[in-house]
């Protein structure tokens, strides 16, 4: 099954996966921690004189891993971004993401989501105890999206801070 996607589509999430890689790459170099986006896996379908043709699979890791140094923790977490301003969709979040981040969770790991709200200018952190509540309720039935006023009340905005371009360490 191949999908095609716009261009617009294809870069969504592109300008806040750099700012993460970014500040992966500072974590790294002061020795803070080592995460790391995880590649998007690809099915090549053909390869005629070099052009190489193929689609992106369904993935089934989330978008970054790694562990932070002195905690000897390891951190698991997706970046998503919306244009709404009132709310997170969870439709946003595939069920493997979901059942990924609840299981490293379910095993030590911090895992969360760093969600950002791009027409506000405002980044997140969610910690998966809060995702999880969230995503329990719609299973049965409620609200299928985080109201903004509950990350402005309950997650870590996070910002440029201390020299890291988008320091979510400090909220984890």
């Amino acid at each position: 099954m191949r999908k095609t996607y716009s261009r617009s589509h294809a870069n969504r999430g592109a300008v806040l996966e750099r700012l993460i890689d970014m500040t992966n790459k500072q974590y790294r170099n002061k020795g803070v921690a080592d995460v790391r986006k995880v590649p998007t896996p690809v099915q090549i379908t053909g390869n005629n004189r070099g052009r190489v043709t193929g689609y992106t699979m369904k993935g089934e890791w989330v978008d970054y891993v790694g562990i932070r140094n002195g905690m000897g923790r390891a951190i698991a977490f997706d970046a998503k971004e919306t244009s709404n301003k009132t709310s997170f969709p969870l439709d946003n979040i595939s069920e493997h993401q979901y059942e990924m981040l609840k299981s490293w969770h379910q095993k030590g790991a911090q895992a969360f989501l760093l969600v950002s709200f791009t027409k506000l200018d405002e980044i997140y952190l969610l910690p998966f105890k809060l995702l999880e509540t969230y995503w329990e309720d719609a299973k049965k039935g409620g609200r299928k999206s985080i109201p903004h006023p509950f990350f402005f009340m309950n997650c870590d905005l996070v910002k440029s801070e201390k020299g890291y371009v988008l320091h979510y360490l400090k909220s984890v």
